[in-house]
């Protein structure tokens, strides 16, 4: 697919300014994309929007479906009647530059559960015949998750209460729920019916927000790059729902789980945790699970990009009682399969391959055969081989880069470029000074100015790094349940940076 010249910034909806505790899809969303269009930007890049568990995760979502309710906009609840000033006068306050995780379980969830009390109660008919349309048409996954999240909350719920060593859904509920059982979940979903419906109430408030963002977004010229892990969580309605899918044991138990080998970087390699795909049940229904969640996902976003995409070729699967992932094994993926036939039922698919890791000849060519463009880190290009010299065949370094690439300064998972920069040791510093042929004092901006330059067709920038923000913004320290992960956000003051001169002259000067 062609993926025309453009320029684009990464920003989670969570990292937006609000008058609240969470970035939001209200005013200063919109605002955004205004500040975007002014800039000469054309790309809103983000992170998954699935409803986040434990450490509060966008790549750990309870579905792969469902929208993050933590993201509604509370101030178009209040102008759509559904919560009164009244309500919003109780905010309590907090830090504007930083998610504030507690204050949006006890104080705006609350706030969302009462605002759909309130729908339910007041909303017209007519709205109310579009929320039966929303619920009837994403019914495929809407009223397993409901309900997975109601069984969920109250058993975890009992847990705190009991003092639960172990309260993994698939270990602690009761079998035959866990098993999901007819007559069971019919038990559950009759004595919880209320509860269940405003989940649903919360999802419609979500994906018309969202809609009606996106519709904004696209009217002025801005595309959104959506994204996807491989993998679903453990914990998700997806496990619940479709154990043929997954290997799993006649208790709901994972018999394997994903990660990755040992490396350079960790001598027992990652053991991530995931559940693994029966990908035998795949093929044999047609990748029909697959086929709906890239299309879930082209409704929501214009471009897809799958979060480790190498394990579509190739995965690294471990025993589900393995203490490390030493003790994995190399599996095929039918990955080519799979896109042919979502080629064949979708058509083309603009899709973004994050192909970082172990780059082998056979992901290259699932990749290029399909046209998928690959990611270029520029934070990763400047280093040294075994004898100590520069290593000018690092495949980061942007003389190496083709059109069909995107090239980022830095990613999520990365320190901001100026904290990287003050990382590295004085060889490292010393090599990027020489390749840029530059002092330091302006660094961040001289690799924003190379990606903006390179021959890659999409260059997305953090806007940690527009601001030039140091280590204590970064939005992710990976393998870490840091309460600083997933929390930083963006000052209402820093919209005005986006349009500053010199990156809308970039822009312009490189043909972006």
């Amino acid at each position: 697919m062609n993926f025309p010249r453009s320029a684009g910034v990464l920003l989670h909806p969570t990292s937006l300014p609000s008058d609240y505790c969470i970035g939001e899809l209200g005013s200063e969303a919109y605002n955004f994309i205004d500040h975007l269009v002014k800039s000469g930007i054309r790309l809103w890049q983000i992170l998954p929007l699935g409803p986040t568990g434990y450490g509060n995760s966008p790549y750990a979502a309870l579905s792969t479906f469902a929208g993050n309710p933590f993201l509604i906009s509370l101030e178009k609840l209040n102008t759509d009647g559904y919560l009164s000033n009244k309500d919003l006068a109780t905010y309590p306050g907090s830090n504007p530059e930083e998610v504030d995780y507690n204050l949006v379980t006890s104080w705006k969830v609350p706030l969302l559960e009462k605002a759909a009390e309130n729908f339910l109660g007041t909303a017209s008919a007519k709205v109310k015949k579009d929320f039966d349309y929303f619920c009837s048409e994403n019914s495929e996954w809407l009223n397993d998750f409901t309900l997975f999240v109601v069984i969920k909350e109250h058993y975890d719920s009992k847990a705190e209460k009991e003092k639960v060593q172990d309260s993994r859904w698939n270990y602690y509920w009761d079998r035959k729920i866990i098993l999901k059982q007819k007559k069971s979940e019919a038990e559950w979903t009759q004595k919880y019916k209320d509860k269940i419906e405003i989940k649903k109430v919360l999802q419609y408030f979500f994906f018309t927000q969202w809609d009606n963002l996106k519709k904004y977004a696209n009217s002025k010229g801005i595309s959104i790059i959506g994204d996807i892990p491989i993998y679903v969580a453990a914990c998700s309605s997806d496990l619940w729902s479709h154990k043929k899918m997954f290997y799993l044991d006649k208790n709901g138990h994972q018999t394997v789980v994903a990660g990755v080998p040992p490396d350079y970087f960790s001598s027992t390699g990652q053991l991530w945790g995931n559940p693994i795909y029966n990908w035998k049940e795949h093929e044999a229904d047609g990748f029909s699970w697959w086929i709906s969640r890239i299309q879930g996902m082209l409704k929501m976003v214009d471009i897809v990009r799958i979060d480790h995409f190498i394990g579509l070729e190739a995965y690294w699967e471990v025993p589900a009682d393995a203490p490390t992932a030493e003790t994995g094994k190399w599996v095929k993926a039918p990955g080519r399969k799979m896109f042919e036939t979502l080629k064949e039922k979708l058509g083309n698919l603009p899709i973004i391959a994050e192909d970082l890791g172990v780059l082998t000849k056979d992901v290259e060519a699932l990749r290029d055969d399909f046209e998928f463009p690959g990611m270029k880190i520029l934070q990763f290009a400047f280093t040294f081989d075994n004898n100590g010299n520069q290593d000018s065949k690092n495949m980061f370094l942007p003389f190496t880069y083709s059109s069909n690439t995107v090239v980022y300064t830095g990613t999520h998972d990365n320190d901001t470029t100026r904290g990287w920069y003050n990382s590295i040791s004085i060889r490292e510093k010393d090599l990027v000074r020489r390749y840029f042929a530059r002092s330091d004092n302006d660094i961040v901006w001289d690799l924003i100015r190379e990606a903006l330059s390179s021959v890659s067709n999409y260059a997305i920038i953090p806007m940690q790094d527009i601001l030039d923000l140091d280590t204590e913004s970064r939005m992710n320290t990976p393998s870490t349940l840091e309460d600083s992960n997933w929390s930083w956000r963006m000052g209402k003051n820093d919209m005005e940076k986006l349009v500053s001169s010199r990156l809308h002259e970039m822009i312009k000067l490189y043909g972006r």
